[in-house]
């Protein structure tokens, strides 16, 4: 876990409210996500980091609590938000795709990108994040 300040310009770690995000930048850490978990705590997130930027998809099997998922590309501009993903009842699980190619995946609480009123376009800035595994 580590503290939003150091990843996340002061604009956006304020108006995202988190106090710490997970980084997933591992294959194995991607795909555990946020699985089994019964909450998050509404300060915290995860973010996905992958090599390049490609179309992405995500779904939420043995995920537990519904999430907003926020695609990025590489100049960390919002292409796609998933608002209100829930979680995955019975196989097959729906997948989440991003609208055009990204490369980071920011996962929130349901309903945080609507309260914070994030729209595609905006820019993310972050520093300090592995480059990725995959």
């Amino acid at each position: 876990m580590r503290n939003i300040s150091r990843l996340f310009s002061p604009v956006l770690a304020a108006a995202l409210a988190c106090a710490a995000v997970e980084i997933a930048a591992t294959p194995g850490e991607q795909a555990r996500g946020v699985m089994d978990r019964t909450s998050m705590p509404a300060d915290h997130g995860m973010l996905f980091v992958f090599p390049r930027a490609q179309p992405l998809t995500f779904w939420m099997k043995d995920t537990l609590i519904p999430l907003d998922m926020l695609f990025f590309d590489e100049a960390h501009r919002l292409v796609t938000i998933r608002a209100n993903v829930p979680p995955c009842k019975s196989d097959p699980c729906p997948v989440y795709a991003s609208t055009a190619p990204a490369r980071y995946v920011l996962e929130l609480n349901a309903g945080t990108a609507a309260e914070l009123g994030l729209r595609t376009g905006d820019v993310i800035t972050f520093s300090d994040v592995p480059a990725g595994t995959q």
